[in-house]
């Protein structure tokens, strides 16, 4: 873990990319997780990485 903390305000903005659902922030695992979609989208330095290539599958 790098100890660049996620902006928790940011995540009211963003969503997932595949089915635009609200998405969860795992902070032990440093992840948002979608759900709808079963994928986590991991947080690097404090940049969420929204792509679905860069997601981890449930």
């Amino acid at each position: 873990m790098t100890g660049t903390v996620f902006d928790r305000r940011m995540l009211e903005a963003l969503v997932c990319p595949v089915t635009h659902a609200v998405l969860s922030y795992d902070a032990e695992k440093q992840e948002l997780v979608s759900k709808a979609a079963s994928m986590a989208f991991p947080i690097r330095d404090g940049i969420p990485i929204m792509l679905v290539s860069e997601a981890r599958a449930l």
